[in-house]
């Protein structure tokens, strides 16, 4: 995999290959929950959009809110760590062409996030569940369209094939960790939403806008891990 134009020399650049993914597992053991977030647990306070807005919480969607889980797909290439995305499909209703991570609303059936998380990601693009390791979980997420998303952090063996579906999955495409973890990269953008403005992250890679629910998933990681 080639870097684009730019996307070398950051701070996480600085260890050998090896080296980030050691610190990156070292790390997501003492710094993500291990157990579901949840009333008394402390990652139970959602983050969201509504973080960088001058008004705050005030400019939350009220509850209840509906559940979500997506998994945050990690992946330990030869050429170092990634990160997967997809790109959703141009005819669906709903966010039509943007980038994101696998995932979706919780089933009656789904016993915890992570199953949440590792079905969608069968669903949408093939990832078969034992290629997954869960590592943990980040902070809830809260959309402005009133979905709660848990994310799960998991890490993807490098054999895996994926079979993106069509009908939900345009393409799929990785991202270097050492990038995304760069807060130089965690742009912050606007524009006119229901009457006002809105702010949110947005981290530019290549042909790809990595924005919104997405960007600040990805500034959440870098909270949790590198900050």
């Amino acid at each position: 995999m080639r870097l684009p134009e730019g996307a070398v020399g950051t701070p996480a650049d600085d260890p050998g290959l090896g080296a980030v993914l050691d610190v990156f597992l070292a790390r997501a053991e003492t710094r993500l929950s291990h157990v579901p977030p949840g009333p008394g647990v402390p990652l139970s306070n959602p983050r969201g959009d509504h973080d960088l807005q001058p008004e705050g919480f005030s400019v939350a969607p009220a509850t209840p809110h509906r559940p979500a889980a997506v998994l945050v797909p990690v992946i330990d290439r030869p050429e170092g760590v990634t990160l997967l995305f997809t790109k959703r499909a141009a005819h669906l209703r709903d966010h039509s062409g943007q980038v994101a991570f696998p995932g979706g609303k919780v089933d009656p059936e789904d016993t915890s996030p992570i199953d949440t998380a590792l079905r969608e990601a069968r669903e949408e693009i093939g990832l078969e569940s034992e290629a997954v390791r869960p590592l943990g979980y980040l902070d809830p997420y809260l959309s402005g369209t009133g979905f709660l998303v848990v994310p799960v952090v998991g890490l993807v063996s490098r054999a895996a094939v994926l079979r993106p579906n069509p009908a939900e999955v345009a393409a799929c495409f990785e991202v270097p960790l050492p990038f995304l973890m760069d807060p130089a990269r965690h742009l912050v953008r606007s524009a006119e939403w229901k009457g006002r403005t809105r702010y949110f992250y947005a981290i530019p890679f290549a042909e790809h806008l990595i924005w919104g629910v997405t960007a600040g998933i990805v500034h959440n990681l870098y909270e949790r891990l590198y900050a």
